[in-house]
């Protein structure tokens, strides 16, 4: 049983966070007559608030700024009836209905359904100029905006699969793409190695092995203009800064594209019965990458990049947005339909 002295408010449904599937999630139970209420957690909006151009979502010809692009899901939100409130998700106690949700100023609500939409942060480097520079010439998303930067020399941080991918695909814009990894040896599949290596041998992609970024110059107005290099023959450089074999360049590059991974922002579904991939992606019922939206805890559902590791975009994330509000209102309905059932059986029950 629910303790209700610290219950602050209780909800049909409650969604976690506001980028585009929370948002949209929002925008669909809303109009669902579900009175949801969003939380906005410690980044709201998202990656796409870190966009400075979205042009790729339908709808867009002329292309619109992300932060304004959130904004204007967030009214639509409320317009149609949702609630939107700052507030971090620290906690969902699914050991009882309704559910329990905590925050991280200490207060409760409760909801008969959550919805996860709190999305994946993008890692970071935590050097010089980055803060000022991420949205003008530094990206963590390069199907969202390498085409802004076309003909300009271009560097991918990372040796992983996703920078292998999105190495590949910026060669489609830049002039010539330069990949920096901090070891000798990449991590990311044969297969997209092979294709890296065909546009090596095409003149399109240069490697620097054992080399990683210290420091990033620009400004918001003129952009990325070049980046601090390190490089050590043994690799990992920054552990060795004092070495006399570690050598520092400047390197005049147009834009930078952090390809280092992911992480799903999930810890507040730790003590809950949802399972989570090894990379802590939350995963849905038939698997995890973008599908369905139903977890195995019934009554709480996923969307958009805290489930989607792959694809990752505002329009897929808006897609798995309105699944899981379909299917979070199917749920409900269920709810009513059960406690309509349990409400005509107890009159005959006392009869007897």
């Amino acid at each position: 049983m629910t303790d209700t002295d610290d219950i602050v408010e209780h909800r049909p449904l409650i969604v976690a966070g506001t980028g585009s599937a929370g948002l949209t999630a929002a925008i669909y139970a809303a109009r669902s007559n579900n009175e949801p209420l969003v939380f906005e957690g410690d980044e709201p909006g998202g990656q796409l608030t870190l966009t400075s151009e979205v042009e790729n979502f339908p709808g867009f010809p002329e292309g619109i700024n992300g932060a304004e692009f959130i904004n204007n899901a967030k009214e639509q939100a409320k317009r149609f009836g949702a609630d939107v409130k700052n507030g971090i998700v620290e906690r969902v106690d699914d050991s009882q209905r309704p559910f329990r949700v905590e925050l991280s100023n200490g207060d409760v609500y409760t909801a008969d359904a959550v919805i996860a939409a709190s999305g994946a942060s993008a890692r970071t480097l935590g050097i010089p100029g980055e803060d000022e520079l991420m949205g003008f010439g530094l990206s963590t998303c390069a199907t969202c905006d390498g085409a802004f930067f076309r003909g300009e020399d271009m560097l991918v941080v990372g040796g992983g699969d996703a920078a292998m991918e999105e190495a590949s695909f910026l060669t489609k814009f830049a002039d010539t793409v330069y990949i920096a990894h901090r070891r000798e040896e990449f991590r990311a599949e044969d297969y997209w190695i092979d294709r890296v290596m065909d546009h090596v041998d095409e003149g399109n992609i240069e490697i620097m092995r054992n080399t990683e970024v210290t420091e990033l110059h620009g400004s918001a107005e003129a952009g990325v203009e070049s980046v601090t290099l390190v490089r050590h023959p043994e690799g990992h450089p920054t552990d060795k800064l004092d070495d006399p074999d570690t050598e520092e360049w400047e390197f005049e590059v147009g834009a930078v594209f952090y390809a280092i991974g992911h992480t799903p922002n999930t810890d507040y579904l730790a003590d809950t019965g949802v399972e989570l991939d090894d990379d802590g992606y939350l995963k849905t019922v038939g698997g995890t990458g973008g599908g369905q939206t139903a977890t195995g805890v019934p009554g709480l559902f996923g969307a958009g990049d805290v489930v989607d590791y792959h694809y990752q975009q505002a329009v897929t994330a808006a897609g798995m947005g309105s699944k899981a509000a379909i299917d979070a209102d199917d749920y409900l309905e269920d709810l009513k339909r059960e406690a309509a059932a349990q409400t005509e059986e107890e009159p005959a029950a006392a009869d007897d």
